[in-house]
């Protein structure tokens, strides 16, 4: 029948070229052995970065699930990162819990909280709701500040060292990694789901999903609350990587940080948010070397870097909205002949 309403599924190309289910299962396979084999041959210095790309990977997969996938416009991230860092470092100090329960019950606090910041993108979309999300931010943030008697205020949280496996720095990293990479990959398969699909189809036209028959507003609720919910556990295990919880930790250019990682890396693609976040990680650092040969002995690189740093990651933004709106995971398709986007690959499933 001409007229008959279709989903976005049956709508779209047949023909379109993917990679199949052993390749993909080679290359998530190839990232779970070098990530084993890191410690072997990584310095410090390199653990070090491997566990703070890691964490960032999980906390912008979960924006790119509200940003990217289910169109909902959030500039509030790094306070649902503070959730889970006060949630686990409060459950470590007081009641000694492992660092697995602490995730959780970060990844819960924030999911609680990220659906009632949720709320108002059950009616106001794009830019009105990234105004509303800044209550998310400062609110939070003031919570954060001013609650001295459990968050320690300005002073924050000092925690203890935590060791994982009985192989201290090691085995954190082993944590984190395994980690970055589950959480990674429940979020690749969520787009086999019908809730999944329901976030694509949200995003293209709300009123469209109803008219299908999906729950727009607990679709969105359920959009929130779970980018929030990866927020979480990636502040736990921050909280526990740098065994110290303030508010300075969450402020809004944390959040701006990974909305930059999203645009970056490839809205709508769990590519491209683990390429964002590790571009975006390792950007400070190359500019600090660059500025260690350029700059005098005596310069004071932490001045030079700060401003730096904020006009390079906005000149980013700009340029890859510009040239490359689908980041840098649009180079790599490219690269292997694969042009097509990421919703047309979703709705095959």
């Amino acid at each position: 029948m001409s007229g008959q309403l279709t989903s976005p599924a049956a709508a779209a190309p047949a023909a379109i070229a993917r990679p199949s289910g052993l390749t993909e299962a080679v290359a998530w396979g190839l990232i779970a052995l070098g990530l084993a084999v890191l410690p072997s041959f990584g310095s410090v210095y390199v653990i070090y970065m491997a566990c703070l790309i890691a964490i960032n990977v999980i906390a912008t997969v979960g924006l790119n699930l509200t940003v990217g996938y289910a169109g909902l416009l959030s500039i509030g991230h790094s306070a649902f990162l503070g959730v889970g860092a006060y949630a686990s470092a409060l459950m470590w100090l007081h009641l000694g819990t492992p660092l697995a329960l602490n995730m959780l019950v970060g990844a819960v606090a924030a999911f609680a909280i990220g659906l009632v910041f949720g709320v108002p993108a059950l009616r106001i979309k794009g830019v009105y709701l990234a105004i509303a999300t800044l209550a998310a931010q400062y609110s939070l943030y003031f919570v954060f500040q001013q609650w001295t008697s459990v968050t320690g205020g300005d002073r924050g949280l000092s925690l203890p060292k935590v060791d994982v496996f009985g192989l201290g720095d090691t085995g954190f990293y082993y944590a984190v990694a395994l980690t970055a990479l589950l959480t990674a990959v429940a979020a690749r398969n969520l787009f086999r789901t019908r809730i999944g699909r329901s976030f694509i189809a949200v995003r293209e036209k709300d009123y469209a999903a109803e008219v299908l028959g999906i729950n727009v507003v607990r679709t969105k609720l359920i959009a929130f609350g779970l980018g929030a919910a990866y927020a979480g556990i990636a502040g736990a295990l921050l909280a526990a990587f740098l065994r110290i919880v303030n508010p300075d930790q969450f402020t809004l250019p944390v959040s701006v940080f990974f909305l930059a990682a999203v645009v970056v890396g490839g809205r709508g693609s769990i590519l491209g948010s683990i390429l964002g976040a590790i571009f975006m990680t390792i950007m400070p650092e190359i500019l600090r070397f660059i500025l260690e040969h350029m700059a005098g002995s005596g310069a004071d690189l932490a001045r030079l870097l700060s401003p730096l740093r904020e006009i390079i990651f906005g000149g980013l933004i700009v340029a890859f909205l510009i040239f490359e709106p689908r980041g840098l995971v649009g180079f790599v398709e490219r690269a292997f002949g694969r042009a097509e986007t990421v919703e047309a690959r979703q709705s095959e499933h």
